[in-house]
């Protein structure tokens, strides 16, 4: 039986009854839900799900329409950039499918999401329809505001619905990607200049390690901060690689490292139990690692 991935982020972690909705309305749907990671400080909550295809797209379709029921961006607060209620819906082929043909189910789904709800629609990683608005973070520049203002452009207008924001429920971005490892590395500092600079110097797009992309964001209830990234290919950079070109930037400040955090999961491939000890993984169990979390949901 073919296994499809999907780790929608939504823009809401502090309410914990729609996150509640979200997650019984993924159940309800079908679809194995083997994690939900929440931040209060981003504001931001990663579902992770799987499952036969057909079952994943309508728990995908059913966790943004409480997203978009329940989330207002007029209002909505957190350290986290993001364009929409329900920010991005990535797609991920595990087990029996080609990425070409998640590439044709992230459409699908990205054609009918706008039409369900009025909502512009990008797409992005291998879904992308031009190499220009292939990274995510080639769509998310500027925030919200500066998407809305490129949009009006020829090579800006979305691939699915209309060319203005949904007046509460901004743009959503659905793509299909190889797997990928979000992960936080907190520093012993409140410094964000810190956290800036250290996340600058490893980036890929600014010169560092190839198939990272890394933010400083403030933790305002740890009153520390932290080095976000996304690990695009741990194949090419490695955690451990990762770890310690973070650990010298940082020294470089005289800051050390507090620990670290996995948002959602990560194969197994890309961590071992001895590796989370020494990348100081916070409340590290064995329970973050995908394949696992797969066999005890069969």
């Amino acid at each position: 039986m073919p296994v499809l991935e999907c780790v929608p982020n939504i823009s809401e972690a502090r309410r914990s009854a729609v996150l509640d909705a979200g997650a019984a309305a993924v159940s309800a749907a079908g679809a194995k839900l083997l994690d939900v990671h929440r931040d209060a400080d981003h504001n931001r909550s990663v579902f992770t799900m799987a499952g036969p295809p057909g079952v994943v797209t309508a728990a995908a379709h059913a966790l943004a329409d409480v997203a978009i029921a329940n989330v207002d961006l007029r209002t909505q607060q957190g350290v986290h950039p993001r364009v929409g209620a329900i920010d991005v819906i990535p797609f991920v082929p595990i087990a029996g499918l080609t990425m070409e043909a998640c590439v044709a189910i992230a459409r699908r789904f990205a054609s009918d999401l706008a039409a369900r709800h009025g909502l512009p629609v990008f797409l992005y990683e291998d879904a992308a329809a031009a190499p220009h608005r292939r990274r995510l973070e080639a769509i998310r520049r500027g925030g919200l505001a500066g998407l809305v203002a490129r949009m009006q452009e020829p090579d800006w207008r979305p691939d699915f619905g209309p060319v203005t924001p949904h007046v509460s429920a901004g743009v959503t971005v659905v793509g299909a990607r190889v797997p990928l490892i979000a992960w936080n590395i907190t520093l012993a500092t409140d410094r964000l200049d810190v956290a800036a600079d250290v996340a600058r110097r490893i980036r890929e797009s600014s010169g560092g390690l190839p198939c990272v992309k890394a933010l400083g964001l403030p933790l305002a209830h740890r009153g520390v901060v932290q080095v976000s990234m996304n690990l695009t290919d741990h194949r090419v950079t490695s955690m451990r690689t990762v770890f310690d070109a973070v650990a010298a930037g940082a020294a470089q400040h005289g800051v050390g490292i507090l620990d670290s955090e996995i948002v959602g999961l990560v194969p197994a491939a890309a961590l071992s139990d001895a590796d989370a000890r020494d990348l100081r993984v916070r409340d590290y169990d064995g329970n973050q690692i995908l394949e696992r979390r797969l066999a005890r949901s069969e």
